[in-house]
């Protein structure tokens, strides 16, 4: 056969050396995209979510509760005229996956509605849009308080949550107004009389036929709204100089032209800034959150019996025992809840002489303040204290980190109660599905 072998090889090719690499003509082949392609398509959108999904937890969660609350004001019914409402429970669902998430935007959930496929499965083909959700979340704080009450009666049937001992714990959470909007009553005077003069001719504005009805509306509105805002601060004014300390802290007391019930307050990183304070009751052997109070003090002592008011509206049942750190020390508390059969745990303030024995009852102290300080000097209720920072502390650093709660996008206490009251049933949804309450 000569030069070539049984399978039509070069000897040279036997040798082991590799060969030469043959040179390179041409444009490099790719694969390239061609999005003008026509595809046909067929998935349902129950299709494109895994059957083992979260989501459908929340689905099935949000389709057990009774939202007579939201289903009542709707106006177009069967039979009748008007265009149908979207599903209050589609809306529901929206927030509390989201929520989980830590998405608080509404033009967020907005934009998943139509690229996300588990927030497409969510809305089932309903349109929704960006005002429509926010409008749910800042008016639904009854209807959130409702659906935790739901809830937690739920998970008490089941005996997850037994209310034995409840850690109470407060965190500061910005609120949506600047530092510069806070002013003092003579500069809100002025204010007041400048929104009064930009109304007066927004309405002239207004019945010009040669302007823009529409523009000339939404300005006029917008003027209407500034002098709302202002006669709202002036009204807050008297209750932001009834804390004050002395005339002259009253005299320079100032309020938000933008949110007139937010106050300054001291934040954990040590600066001030416009905030709402969020007390959370916690179940400690649960860690589900019984309890919600949203309020502009600034402290948190004469939060206990308040809190205490709060978990029996909500559960129709007072804990056996309170947790609370040294800002919420109110002799009267102690006395009070005592009355109720709670016993509360809190530290006892060093005493501002040395060589006293904080522990050791005063003459002035009522029984129950003395069995609190003799309460607390003991091993045992050291013990049972430290449960309060692992889990009324980690619950809020869960909400404020996780659950998009740890600036207000609302304005207002009402709002600033909903947006919270929807992160803490989101929270104790998460909850209630790691315990097997939801399944």
């Amino acid at each position: 056969m000569g030069e070539q072998n049984l399978f039509g090889l070069d000897p040279s090719d036997l040798t082991g050396e590799p060969p030469a690499e043959a040179p390179r003509v041409g444009a490099p082949r790719l694969l390239r995209p061609d999005r003008a392609q026509v595809r046909m398509q067929t998935a349902s959108l129950d299709a494109l979510v895994a059957p083992d999904h979260r989501v459908r937890l929340f689905w099935r969660f949000v389709e057990g509760l009774d939202l007579t609350t939201l289903l009542d004001p709707i106006k177009s019914r069967e039979h009748g005229p008007g265009r149908s409402a979207i599903d209050p429970r589609i809306l529901l669902t929206l927030w509390l996956y989201g929520t989980s998430k830590g998405i608080g935007s509404a033009t967020e959930i907005d934009r998943l509605c139509s690229e996300h496929d588990v927030y497409r499965w969510i809305c089932g083909g309903v349109s929704v849009n960006y005002h429509t959700i926010s409008d749910f979340r800042s008016d639904g704080g009854e209807a959130f308080g409702e659906v935790l009450e739901q809830l937690l009666a739920t998970l008490m049937h089941n005996k997850i949550v037994r209310l034995k001992r409840v850690a109470q714990d407060g965190m500061r959470a910005r609120a949506s107004a600047g530092a510069a909007s806070f002013r003092r009553e003579p500069t809100l005077l002025e204010c007041q009389a400048e929104a009064k003069e930009r109304v007066a001719k927004a309405a002239q504005r207004a019945k010009d036929p040669h302007r823009d009805r529409r523009k000339a509306a939404a300005k006029e509105r917008a003027a209407k709204d500034r002098l709302e805002r202002v006669e709202r601060a002036l009204a807050e004014l008297p209750k932001v100089r009834a804390v004050k300390r002395n005339d002259e802290e009253r005299t320079n007391a100032r309020v938000s032209t933008t949110d007139p019930e937010a106050r300054v307050m001291h934040m954990a990183d040590g600066g001030f800034r416009p905030a709402f304070n969020v007390q959370l009751a916690t179940d400690t052997a649960s860690r589900v959150v019984v309890g919600v109070l949203v309020t502009n003090i600034g402290g948190d002592n004469g939060q206990a019996l308040p809190m205490l008011e709060e978990i029996d509206s909500r559960t129709g049942k007072q804990p056996k025992e309170l947790l609370v750190d040294g800002g919420f020390v109110n002799l009267d508390a102690i006395a009070e809840a005592k009355q109720k059969g709670i016993t509360v745990y809190m530290p006892v303030p060093a005493p501002k002489q040395e060589g006293v024995d904080p522990h050791a009852p005063k003459p002035t102290d009522t029984k129950p303040v003395a069995e609190w300080r003799r309460r607390m000097g003991t091993d045992g209720a050291k013990e049972i204290y430290k449960e309060r920072a692992s889990t009324a502390e980690t619950v809020n650093a869960d909400l404020r980190t996780h659950r998009a709660l740890d600036r207000f996008s609302v304005r207002g206490l009402t709002k600033a109660l909903a947006v919270t009251l929807l992160s803490v049933v989101t929270y104790d949804v998460l909850r209630a599905i790691s315990l097997g309450g939801i399944t």
